[in-house]
Parts: C-alpha cells; sequence; structure tokens
C-alpha cells in the first residue's frame, strides 16, 4: 500500500472520530498500519559459536559467540556477530540450495482446466546441503567455516577457523 494511501486513510479515521466511537475500527486501523512492517520483515536465525580450540578456549572454554545469520529464507545473506576483545565482525554465509523449476505451456483438453495452463514452479530439493561463512572483524581476524543444512530448513552445524588459531563448533 503506497505511503500516500495509507497517510489518507489515517486522516480520514481520524478526521470522521472513528477511533473514539468505534474498537473495532482502531483495530482495523492498527492492522492497516502493522501489516506493511511485517511485510518488510525478512527471516533471521541465530547462530551459536563454540570455540574447540586456540586462545578463545584456552581463556574462557564456556563462551559461546552468538551470531545472526539474516535472510535465512534465501541462499544467502548477511553474518553479524561480536568477538571478545576483537569487536564487531560482519560478513556473509551462503548455501548452495539445488532447486528445480519447471514450466508449464500448452493446452489442456479437461473439463476442469478448459483453455490453457502457463505457469512456473520452483520447488527446493530435499536433502542435506553445504555452505560457508566468511566474516571480518574490527580488529582484521577473518573467520571462515563450512556448515551443511537441511533444505527448506534453517538449521545446520558445521565448523569455522580464525586467523588467530581459534577453532569453532557452529550450530544454527
Amino acid at each position: 500500500m503506497p505511503a500516500q494511501s495509507l497517510r489518507l486513510l489515517t486522516r480520514q479515521l481520524l478526521t470522521r472520530r472513528l477511533l473514539t466511537r468505534r474498537p473495532l475500527t482502531r483495530r482495523l486501523l492498527t492492522l492497516v498500519l502493522v501489516l506493511p512492517l511485517a511485510a518488510c520483515a525478512s527471516g533471521n536465525s541465530p547462530m551459536q559459536l563454540y570455540p574447540l580450540k586456540g586462545p578463545i578456549a584456552d581463556a574462557d572454554p564456556t563462551l559461546v559467540i552468538q551470531a545472526t545469520a539474516r535472510n535465512t529464507t534465501g541462499t544467502s545473506g548477511e553474518l553479524t556477530f561480536r568477538m571478545p576483545e576483537r569487536g564487531r565482525c560482519t560478513g556473509t554465509w551462503s548455501s548452495l540450495t539445488p532447486r528445480t523449476v519447471s514450466n508449464k505451456k500448452g493446452m489442456s483438453l479437461t473439463f476442469k482446466k478448459t483453455g490453457g495452463e502457463v505457469g512456473r514452479e520452483i520447488e527446493t530439493v530435499a536433502g542435506v546441503n553445504t555452505g560457508e561463512i566468511y566474516a571480518v572483524c574490527a580488529d582484521g581476524t577473518r573467520v571462515q567455516g563450512t556448515f551443511v543444512i537441511g533444505s527448506g530448513t534453517a538449521s545446520g552445524t558445521g565448523r569455522a577457523s580464525d586467523t588467530n588459531g581459534n577453532v569453532y563448533k557452529l550450530l544454527f
């Protein structure tokens, strides 16, 4: 819904004083204002890096580094996390997710679908897919790893390492 139409609808509702007379109209206005914001949201998933070896694991073996993977409904996206004493790290995650694409064109002679049939279907192939992460921290530390992920899910496991000699278990 364009912003101008939304403003016009809001102004009309307020000038008619419908908000004070009818609680249903207030709910409707709330719905109209919230739906465009919900449409902008994309899938974000938490990711954890558990230090297994290296200076971070030696200093605190119970430490868990929390990361956020964005756009997990797609096949790649932004990755952000904060390393202890190294600052913010930003990078990318990417997964090789095979998909099948089928195009339909033609004439149908059945009673249910008279005329023609035109369309396109995209489907994720079931299985386990591989992926990679790569991030650079504020101090120049680079983190690189690989993971496996189930098709159509935002969960997986893998390993990562950084340029300071740390090795991590990756879970999400």
